[in-house]
């Protein structure tokens, strides 16, 4: 009898080598030349945030009077607002809060969601009715109107705006999460662990839930995006930080009164806030594009 000497072919020794999933999540996502552009400009704004009050040498709040409303030069890079505070700095520090803000208001409700999502999904019935039913009420109202009748039922301020942002964001989470756990918990290995006597709990929590992180992780964000133009519209309404703190939204609501005299006032604070949101929702595309078994 003759020995069998066929070689495999490169797609089965491919198939055969063991799998690297962080080099392989890497290697899909590199490809993706926005998220990759995205994910470094977060980065740096991270970086900012962290170690950019540290290292200016003006104090965003400190007036100078005898500069006011000036123009970019190279004293002042951004120019100056109407006491004469350089925008630059005051843009930097305001990096901090207003993603502070942002990642504060969508963990919380992240959290929620995520619980509400797993119970809903995983045990059905009254709980699914009622938690989808909610959603459904606060999905009737636009993000931003939600926010600002919360807020306006709390009173102005960041924690106040962090709440509201949350409120709007646990629904999408709930729907979300409720999605991927209907999948999740028919799966077989979830149904070996139901076999061998696995309680609910560790069931839902050591088997159910890791399977929901990848739709968790694209969503969250996505969502921090949304956050950050929440509130700063919120503080461009006057609802949020106060007048005296550098928040990019209250910013831009003062910038808009020397609109015509010194218009970077207002491109400056709304050009980081366009780029932000946008860099936070491709990198959320990307994400979702690298992580999702079913796109190629």
């Amino acid at each position: 009898m003759e020995e069998n000497t066929r070689q495999m072919t490169p797609e089965e020794e491919k198939f055969l080598q063991p799998r690297k999933p962080v080099r392989s999540f890497l290697k899909k996502f590199h490809k993706r030349k926005t998220a990759v552009v995205s994910f470094w400009f977060i980065v740096i704004l991270a970086l900012v945030a962290v170690f950019g009050p540290i290292v200016i040498h003006y104090d965003p709040n400190a007036a100078d009077y005898t500069a006011l409303l000036q123009g970019p030069s190279a004293r002042h890079i951004w120019g100056t607002d109407e006491f004469g505070r350089d925008v630059f700095a005051r843009l930097v520090a305001g990096t901090r809060l207003s993603l502070s803000v942002a990642l504060g208001s969508v963990a919380i409700g992240a959290a929620l969601g995520i619980i509400l999502g797993l119970l809903a999904g995983f045990y059905g019935g009254v709980i699914d009715a009622i938690v989808m039913r909610g959603s459904d009420i606060l999905f009737a109202f636009p993000d931003i109107l939600l926010a600002i009748a919360i807020v306006a039922i709390l009173g102005p301020g960041v924690i106040n705006v962090v709440i509201a942002v949350a409120v709007f964001t646990v629904p999408s989470f709930a729907r979300i999460i409720r999605s991927a756990t209907l999948e999740v918990k028919e799966a077989p290995y979830v149904e070996v662990a139901r076999s061998i006597g696995c309680t609910g709990r560790r069931i839902l929590w050591r088997h159910v839930f890791p399977g929901t992180v990848q739709s968790m992780i694209v969503n969250f964000t996505m969502r921090i995006g949304t956050a950050i133009l929440a509130s700063s519209s919120l503080s461009f309404l006057g609802f949020g930080a106060n007048v005296t703190e550098p928040d990019w939204g209250t910013m831009l609501s003062q910038g808009r009164n020397y609109l015509n005299t010194a218009p970077h006032m207002v491109f400056c604070p709304g050009a980081l806030i366009f780029f932000t949101v946008l860099a936070f929702n491709l990198l959320g595309d990307g994400l979702r594009d690298t992580l999702d078994p079913k796109i190629q």
